[in-house]
């Protein structure tokens, strides 16, 4: 699983509406839990308004005077062996990162911790600098193995912008225009609806797959269950997760989570996202990687699916390659949707 020797835990702007429970692929924690994460739209839940009696000049009771100060006073916090205090989050100042789901009180007051090796949601970190695209096999494009009369991406889908330079994997493109590409060894492109995806499939000279080519892909020639063949071998892809990664870095399960899955530390955390092609044993018949588990990959269907499941679940919307999710619209992205791409093979 990829880790590394940060803390994983920070909130960020980004902003998905999701509603229900854990574990329910129509609900919030689809991509949660359940092949996706909840429904779009909608705002952040629990961000009402100022706590009573906040801000104020003037000395704290009994201080005797002195230069003013909060009426609630900081408290002890601890974010995974980092000390901080639970303070406002307009307090949390001079590079101090506000996470949330430690403190009691208002949704404003959040343990402010000052450690570099924190994550911090507003930096785009750039995991891929230096991956480049192995030539394709058969006569498709870079990246590409040949399946019958169609090429498909030997990798889930990464980013890098049109002149060129990585796209953060942690990060939704909005209007960036950017292209696919398929490199062994980068960390594949959450963060992403079906629309941008079929764009940067675009960008890149391929497409979307069809439902039907993604399933002949994953499934091989022999129509098997899983990629690897028809009996399930827990752990052979990055198919599962012992705590669901939302409440692991929130350290909560409050509903207000559930509308903060555009996260950009969120897929940092150890033991959730893997590298492409991490997973030797996670390939097809014919060689692609990680169509199981990992991220969910968006098809070409206008009304929104994507497949194979993710890094929490690859059991509730189906099994293996079966594993399917439809209850969002082309529209929808969070921290669990990626995609590949497809071409048509030369003749």
């Amino acid at each position: 699983m990829l880790s590394g020797a940060r803390l994983w835990l920070l909130p960020c702007a980004l902003v998905v509406g999701c509603v229900g429970e854990i574990g329910d692929s129509a609900t919030a924690a689809g991509v949660g839990g359940n092949g996706g994460a909840g429904g779009t739209g909608g705002e952040t839940a629990g961000n009402g308004g100022t706590p009573a009696g906040g801000g104020g000049t003037g000395a704290l009771a009994g201080s005797g005077g002195g230069d003013g100060g909060s009426v609630i006073p900081p408290t002890p916090c601890d974010v995974s062996g980092t000390p901080g205090e639970c303070i406002e989050l307009s307090q949390c100042t001079d590079g101090g990162v506000a996470v949330p789901g430690y403190c009691d009180g208002p949704f404003e007051v959040k343990c402010c911790v000052h450690d570099e090796l924190v994550c911090d949601p507003e930096s785009q970190v750039l995991p891929n600098n230096g991956f480049t695209e192995e030539p394709g096999f058969d006569g498709c494009p870079n990246g590409m193995i040949r399946i019958d009369a169609f090429c498909i991406d030997q990798y889930e889908a990464s980013l890098e912008t049109m002149d060129g330079w990585p796209w953060s994997p942690y990060f939704n493109p909005g209007d960036t225009p950017v292209k696919a590409r398929s490199v062994k060894g980068a960390v594949p492109q959450g963060y992403i609806n079906g629309v941008q995806s079929a764009a940067a499939c675009e960008n890149a000279g391929k497409r979307l797959c069809t439902d039907n080519e993604w399933l002949r892909a994953c499934q091989g020639p022999d129509t098997t269950i899983y990629p690897y063949g028809d009996t399930l071998d827990p752990g052979v892809c990055n198919d599962a997760r012992a705590q669901h990664p939302v409440v692991e870095y929130f350290g909560t399960a409050d509903d207000w989570i559930w509308s903060e899955l555009g996260n950009a530390c969120i897929s940092q955390l150890p033991d959730s996202l893997d590298r492409a092609g991490q997973n030797p044993g996670c390939v097809t018949t014919e060689g692609a990687f990680d169509m199981m588990g990992n991220l969910h990959e968006w098809t070409a269907d206008p009304n929104g699916t994507f497949r194979g499941g993710f890094y929490v679940d690859t059991v509730k919307n189906g099994p293996g390659c079966l594993y399917k999710t439809g209850a969002h619209d082309v529209w929808h992205w969070d921290y669990s949707t990626g995609f590949r791409c497809c071409a048509d093979a030369p003749m």
